[in-house]
């Protein structure tokens, strides 16, 4: 059987703080779970957060690169695919998610946590400011409070 793939999203280089440390908390535990951990590849914020988490946790990581080759790929990928599709990869992380968790927000945030709700795919929200937690709400997403709670949630909800 497959393993189970979660998809750590979140902004790149202007995430905060609170993001980039809820997507290292997701990337470990996601790990430790025997979870892969898919991002968007890049070596910036939450995508390198959540990949270098994993990776020290001895997870497998995955990265969905917009390029159309290595560059500017996070160091602890375990693999980095170029899909030379730039924003547009977003829906290809998305399709190949079980999951997604998405920690922070910034547009291209909310639109793979669009497109996880559109595919009806579980989908976490980490400490979202209230008016985000209330629009993605009503299309179905989840909020959590820590990263142990997505990580629960995300449990139930596959069994």
């Amino acid at each position: 059987m497959p393993r189970f793939c979660i998809a750590v999203v979140g902004p790149g280089e202007n995430a905060t703080a609170s993001a980039i440390e809820d997507a290292a908390g997701i990337g470990r535990l996601a790990a430790e779970q025997g979870w892969v951990v898919l991002t968007g590849g890049r070596d910036a914020g939450v995508m390198r957060a959540a990949t270098e988490a994993a990776a020290r946790a001895g997870g497998l990581t995955i990265g969905i690169l917009p390029g159309a080759d290595h560059t500017g790929a996070a160091p602890h990928l375990t693999i980095a695919l170029a899909t030379g599709l730039g924003e547009a990869r977003n829906a290809v992380l998305v399709t190949a998610a079980d999951a997604v968790i998405a920690c922070g927000m910034n547009p291209g945030t909310a639109s793979e946590v669009a497109l996880a709700l559109r595919a009806k795919k579980p989908t976490i929200l980490v400490r979202p400011s209230a008016e985000t937690a209330a629009f993605f709400a009503d299309f179905g997403a989840v909020t959590a409070k820590t990263p142990r709670d997505a990580i629960d949630l995300i449990a139930a909800r596959i069994g």
